[in-house]
């Protein structure tokens, strides 16, 4: 029994011997001294929670899905695919419920304008009681986000108080700016003097790439898509049929002087992202 005591610990010792030889020779340490093998956790600063202000914290995400609320999602029976994602980001109250077929039905992360707010407020019940493991991230200008008095940041401390639980960040004001920069950098305008609105889409796709490792777009159209005359007619919103035709919408936005959203200069933005980064468009499928 000792003989066989003593097989027993020296085979032990020669499997931990061989396991620590393994992972010295093929895990590499990170850039943050962390072993590769584990988390790396990402602090955004630009991301403020409620209320207390500190920033956002999180595993990286290795594959995100990004879900466009365009009607080019309808049908397209790409619900289980997304789902399968490690991340799944959506834009402002586009809902999954009655839609999990072709949009999913997980959300990790909700990107949403302040113009969306009342509308995710008026439906509480829906996101934040039964989707409390959504965290939301909301942006909007000074005068609706400031601390003190921003009309829409206070609504949105009142919701915090009622559910404790559900995670909201609001962009700072220097994330903002830096929004309005990289847009400025990519197009050469300047958006408040062009008179652009970023869109949602906008604040997401940056978010999407300060986040995940690879990211896979779904239902978002192409720079050259609305100028095809052969493009088939679909709502600009999945939820929303019978309503705005989205061609008409971005083009309408595009060719406007003030006020409006450049969705098709947007997305001629992430095509070259696209050609850097590890993103890709499904449904309708980009050139990239």
């Amino acid at each position: 029994m000792k003989i066989l005591a003593r097989v027993c610990v020296a085979s032990l010792l020669l499997c931990a011997i061989l396991w620590l030889c393994w992972m010295r020779t093929n895990v590499k340490d990170r850039a943050d001294g962390q072993p590769s093998y584990l988390p790396q956790i990402l602090k955004l600063g630009g991301y403020s929670r409620l209320p207390d202000g500190e920033p956002l914290v999180r595993n990286l995400c290795k594959i995100c899905a990004v879900v466009s609320s365009s009607g080019q999602m309808l049908s397209s029976a790409l619900g289980p695919q997304i789902d399968q994602s490690e991340c799944v980001l959506r834009m402002n109250t586009a809902p999954t419920a009655g839609y999990e077929t072709d949009v999913g039905s997980r959300s990790t992360l909700r990107v949403v304008s302040h113009t969306s707010v009342p509308h995710l407020l008026r439906n509480h019940t829906y996101f934040f009681q039964h989707s409390q493991d959504t965290l939301y991230v909301i942006w909007g200008p000074p005068r609706q986000m400031d601390t003190d008095h921003g009309i829409t940041y206070r609504a949105l401390l009142q919701a915090k108080g009622r559910y404790p639980g559900v995670n909201i960040y609001i962009l700072t004001q220097s994330m903002m700016a830096r929004c309005d920069q990289i847009f400025q950098n990519e197009t050469g305008k300047n958006r408040a003097m062009s008179g652009t609105f970023l869109s949602t889409g906008w604040f997401t796709m940056i978010l999407a790439m300060e986040l995940c490792e690879e990211v896979y777009v779904y239902g978002m159209v192409s720079e050259t898509y609305c100028r095809d005359r052969s493009h088939p007619s679909v709502p600009y919103h999945y939820y929303e049929k019978g309503r705005l035709d989205e061609c008409t919408t971005y083009l309408m936005h595009e060719k406007a002087t003030r006020g409006a959203h450049r969705f098709i200069t947007e997305k001629a933005v992430f095509a070259r992202w696209a050609q850097k980064k590890q993103i890709h468009f499904m449904h309708p499928s980009w050139a990239t």
